[in-house]
C-alpha cells in the first residue's frame, strides 16, 4: 500500500494519549507490562518515563510527539509489515508515517511475545 499525504496528516494530528492505552491494553492481554512498553518506547524515541507522561498529559499530536523524539540510530533496523504498509517501502516524504509504524512494529512484536534483546536492535557486528 501507497502512503498519502492525506494518511500522513490523519496520523499526524493523532493524539499520542488517545493511542498509548490501546497499545498498553493490547500487551496486558498477551501478558506483557506498561514498563515493558515504556522500555521499548524509550529505546525508540527517548523518552524517559518523566518525558512520556509530560506528552501524555499534554496531549501531544503524533507530530509534535515526533519532533521531540530522539529517534534511535539503529531505527532503520526496524522492517517489515504493519497494518499492510512494508516499513523500509514508505516514502522518505513521509517521514512522520513510518516512524509511526516503525513504533508499532516494536509494540506488535512485544505482543507477539518476542524477547526483548531482539526488539531492541543493535548493529550486527
Amino acid at each position: 500500500m501507497k502512503v498519502t499525504v492525506e494518511k500522513n496528516e490523519k496520523v499526524a494530528k493523532m493524539i499520542f494519549a488517545s493511542i498509548y492505552p490501546l497499545y498498553l491494553n493490547r500487551l496486558e492481554k498477551n501478558g506483557r507490562t506498561k514498563e515493558e512498553l515504556n522500555q521499548v518506547i524509550k529505546w525508540f524515541t527517548g523518552f524517559d518515563q518523566d518525558a512520556l507522561q509530560a506528552l501524555i498529559d499534554e496531549k501531544a499530536t503524533f507530530r509534535t510527539f515526533f519532533q521531540k523524539a530522539k529517534i534511535n540510530p539503529n531505527a532503520d533496523l526496524i522492517k517489515g509489515v504493519v497494518c499492510g504498509y512494508r516499513i523500509e517501502e514508505i516514502a522518505d516524504e513521509f517521514e512522520l508515517y513510518k516512524q509511526c509504524r516503525r513504533m508499532e512494529k516494536l509494540i506488535d512484536e512485544l505482543a507477539r511475545g518476542r524477547k526483548m534483546e531482539k526488539i531492541l536492535r543493535k548493529e550486527k557486528k
